[in-house]
C-alpha cells in the first residue's frame, strides 16, 4: 500500500514524539499548579464563611489547618452533623443553606427547662447562660469529659465540705492554677478556666481554640475562656444557680 502523502518521515518521528512529550509535560505542570491554587482559594472562601459565622477559623492563609479544622467542628456540632472537621458534601451544603446556624448564635437546647440557669451541652462542647425569658447573655465554647459528668440538673454551692467559689483554685497535684472555679457537682466538678501552669511561662495547657472541640478532655469540669469564666464567675455571684448538663 502506498504511504499517505500526509504521513511524516521515519526520520522526524523520535524529535516530534520528543516535543509532544514535552509540551504535555509542561501542560501537566501548569495544570497542577492551577488546580492547587484553586484549593486554596477554597479554603479561602470556607474560612471568611466559618470566621462570619462566628466559629472562629484563624487567619484566613488558604491553608485546611487545625484552627480551621477545630472551626468546622464547631459549626458542625452547632447544626447537628457529624463532627468530623473535615469540609464534606453535607458540610459544604450546609454551610450555603439559608438553615445555617452560626456557631457564636446557636439556640438553648429545648430540653434544658426555663428560668435563669446554666446549660451545658456535652454533645455541641458548649455553654449557654441564660436570664429569665430565655435570654441568652452569653454563649461560648467549652472542654468538658462526659465520662465524669453524667446528664441531668445541678446545683452551684459547697459540695462535700468544699467551697463553692474560689477565685484561684489549684489542681489536686498542684501544678496548674484553676481560675473562677465555680462548684456545681460532686465533689470537685466546677466551672474554671483552661489550667495554667504555675511556673513559668506561666501558659495555658491548651488554646482557646481547642475549646468547642473533642481536641482534649478535661478531668471533669468545665474548662472555658478566661473571658468566659469571668462571666460564668460573676452570674453566679448570687444565691444558688441551676447548672442543666445535656448529652
Amino acid at each position: 500500500m502506498r504511504p499517505s502523502r500526509h504521513a511524516l518521515p521515519v526520520r522526524t518521528a523520535p524529535a516530534l514524539l520528543l516535543s509532544l512529550l514535552l509540551a504535555l509535560a509542561g501542560t501537566l505542570v501548569v495544570t497542577g499548579a492551577t488546580a492547587a491554587d484553586g484549593a486554596s482559594d477554597g479554603v479561602s472562601t470556607r474560612q471568611r464563611q466559618l470566621r462570619y459565622l462566628g466559629c472562629e477559623p484563624g487567619p484566613i492563609d488558604g491553608r485546611a489547618g487545625r484552627m480551621t479544622q477545630a472551626a468546622l467542628i464547631r459549626f458542625q456540632a452547632a447544626n447537628g452533623l457529624r463532627q468530623s472537621g473535615r469540609l464534606d458534601t453535607t458540610t459544604r451544603q450546609r454551610l450555603s443553606s439559608t438553615k445555617r446556624i452560626a456557631c457564636d448564635r446557636r439556640p438553648v437546647p429545648a430540653r434544658s427547662g426555663t428560668g435563669r440557669r446554666i446549660v451545658i451541652s456535652q454533645t455541641q462542647n458548649w455553654i449557654w447562660l441564660v436570664e429569665p425569658g430565655n435570654r441568652v447573655t452569653l454563649q461560648a465554647g467549652v472542654v468538658d469529659n462526659p465520662s465524669k459528668l453524667r446528664p441531668g440538673s445541678y446545683t452551684t454551692g459547697s459540695k462535700c465540705g468544699r467551697p463553692a467559689r474560689v477565685r484561684t483554685n489549684t489542681s489536686t497535684s498542684g501544678s496548674v492554677n484553676l481560675d473562677h472555679f465555680v462548684r456545681f457537682a460532686p465533689c470537685g466538678i466546677g466551672f474554671h478556666r483552661i489550667p495554667t501552669q504555675r511556673r513559668s511561662p506561666y501558659a495555658q495547657i491548651h488554646p482557646d481554640w481547642w475549646l468547642g472541640t473533642d481536641f482534649d478532655a478535661s478531668h471533669g469540669c468545665i474548662r472555658l475562656s478566661a473571658r468566659t469564666a469571668k462571666r460564668v464567675w460573676d452570674f453566679t455571684a448570687a444565691g444558688v444557680n441551676r447548672v442543666v448538663v445535656l448529652r
